[in-house]
């Protein structure tokens, strides 16, 4: 047998940290921290021993899996918000509409679920950019588990880990996630603001507390679909329910 030369090994090296990463995500949901190796092995369908030669121990594993997520997150609401055009039979064109549909698919690539995908993004462009980029959200979550638990563990200040690894984190994630979404936000609500201050209204928050609530929001919501495994179907209802 001709031995694998180093490229063929760093590939599978790869492919198996992204096989235990999803894992991982997947235990954390229905486990939260209390998630052990062993777990993670499972469900990967590994043995544990091959789990534990790349990750001795799970502070390890959760800490790489969130800036992973991380890299897949950022950059997301650069790409302009648009609206799919009809197709000549009144179909919506397949794919994703934030330039991150192939970056955070995790392998379900059926044209009925971009299709589905894109009316519905369709649908939420009627509410306006907030709703559109709130679905999509809740899509990529749906899709990528690791991304729903960056932003819930986001929102904790990421106190499932120490501080020396925590503050870098959650340094980058306000520069990366929640500053373009406060921008979106600032845009999105410009005239709201308008009104308010004319008025005796309170203070409204500050663009990165604005940003910080409406993914606190999103989470809570996203939370019971996404463990019924529901959460792409019923991304527009809690758009709506939230009224963005």
């Amino acid at each position: 047998m001709t031995p694998r030369t180093k490229e063929q090994n760093e590939e599978i090296r790869l492919r198996r940290l992204a096989q235990i990463r999803k894992a991982a995500a997947d235990v954390f949901l229905n486990k939260g921290p209390l998630l052990e190796i062993r777990d993670v092995a499972a469900q990967a369908g590994l043995g544990y021993g091959t789990v534990y030669h790349y990750y001795s121990n799970k502070g390890d594993l959760l800490y790489d899996l969130l800036w992973d997520a991380l890299e897949r997150a950022g950059g997301w609401l650069e790409a302009p918000l648009e609206v799919p055009r009809a197709s000549a039979s009144g179909e919506a064109p397949a794919g994703g509409h934030f330039g991150l549909a192939a970056a955070a698919d995790t392998g379900n690539s059926a044209a009925a679920d971009s299709r589905g995908e894109s009316r519905e993004t369709a649908a939420a462009a009627e509410l306006g950019p907030i709703a559109v980029a709130g679905v999509r959200l809740l899509q990529l979550w749906a899709e990528d588990h690791a991304l729903y638990l960056l932003h819930k563990l986001a929102g904790e200040d990421f106190a499932a880990l120490p501080e020396a690894r925590s503050a870098p984190l959650s340094a980058a994630f306000r520069r990366e996630v929640l500053a373009p979404l406060a921008a979106l936000l600032e845009t999105g609500r410009a005239a709201d603001d308008a009104a308010a201050s004319s008025g005796n209204a309170a203070e409204p928050p500050d663009r990165l507390q604005r940003a910080e609530m409406l993914l606190a929001a999103l989470v809570g919501c996203a939370s019971l679909s996404l463990r019924r495994g529901k959460l792409r179907e019923e991304a527009m209802d809690i758009v709506r329910f939230l009224k963005l």
